[in-house]
């Protein structure tokens, strides 16, 4: 996903999908870990309480580099990047514990 255009005022971020489609979320965090950058993003047009982790590199266009954000494809390296967003917002943010959905599947 391409970085399109940050509302500072309310922290919306738009990027492009895979398809050129606009995606519109709500920029949470800016998170470094193991010196890689990585943003926490809530979908901003859906009534969801899944943030998305992406993970931020850059590419040269045109002899210009530009930021581009990717999914993450190692489950460990997401999780990671995840525990640092909830312990730097455990007071502002009511997490599901995955441990506790897990013991009431059983």
């Amino acid at each position: 996903m391409d970085n399109e255009n940050i509302n500072e005022e309310n922290n919306i971020v738009t990027l492009k999908d895979e398809k050129g489609n606009d995606v519109r979320f709500e920029f949470l965090d800016y998170i470094q870990y193991l010196g890689e950058n990585y943003v926490v993003l809530l979908p901003a047009d859906e009534d969801s309480t899944e943030v998305l982790i992406l993970k931020e590199g850059k590419q040269i266009v045109d002899g210009t580099e530009d930021v581009e954000y990717t999914t993450i494809d190692d489950e460990a390296e997401t999780k990671e990047v995840f525990e640092i967003f909830k312990d730097k917002f455990k007071d502002e943010f009511d997490f599901e514990d995955d441990e506790d959905e897990e013991e009431t599947e059983e």
